[in-house]
């Protein structure tokens, strides 16, 4: 995951967190069947029950994960949110059909989205919070082989881990 210091720039992790895909006889790269791979262990509402390892695409809204590395992400370590965790994914989003938009356009979507619902979350307006947000967000691999168009938002705090969900944090 690659975080930044300057509030209006979403990080460039190049990945998402969910697939649409239908199987249809061909086999998928190595590098997106291996998103596909591990399941959190979450109870009946979908909430994240221990420590697992999973592929970026089984992860959803709601989960508490560990920082990531930049660049492409295959994989990410969810964990229960009241532990302590680096990142909560706190919303998400389809992308239009079509032909592969280009990183800036993806980007530029995301910040749209993810500042406005931003404010939903935690309470206050992301201009005035202390928080942090970037996005998870489709690879032209993705989009074109895997029919990948979902963009998740993610929280974080500047300051470091936190315990509990960042909902209604108002911070």
């Amino acid at each position: 995951m690659a975080t930044t210091g300057t509030r209006r720039t979403i990080g460039t992790v190049a990945a998402t967190g969910a697939l649409a895909i239908a199987l249809t006889g061909c086999s998928l790269p190595s590098n997106i069947a291996s998103m596909l791979t591990g399941e959190a262990d979450r109870d009946g509402a979908g909430s994240v029950q221990s420590s697992s390892e999973i592929g970026i695409f089984n992860l959803q809204v709601g989960d508490c994960k560990m920082e990531d590395q930049s660049g492409e992400i295959l994989d990410t370590t969810v964990v229960p949110c009241d532990e302590p965790h680096d990142e909560e994914v706190y919303d998400e989003f389809a992308m239009a059909d079509g032909d592969f938009p280009g990183v800036e356009a993806i980007q530029a979507e995301a910040e749209t989205y993810c500042v406005e619902s931003f404010g939903d979350f935690v309470g206050m307006p992301w201009e005035e919070s202390a928080l942090e947000f970037f996005a998870i967000y489709p690879t032209q691999g993705t989009w074109e082989q895997a029919d990948d168009r979902i963009v998740q938002c993610v929280i974080w705090a500047p300051e470091g881990q936190v315990t509990g969900t960042l909902a209604g944090a108002a911070r």
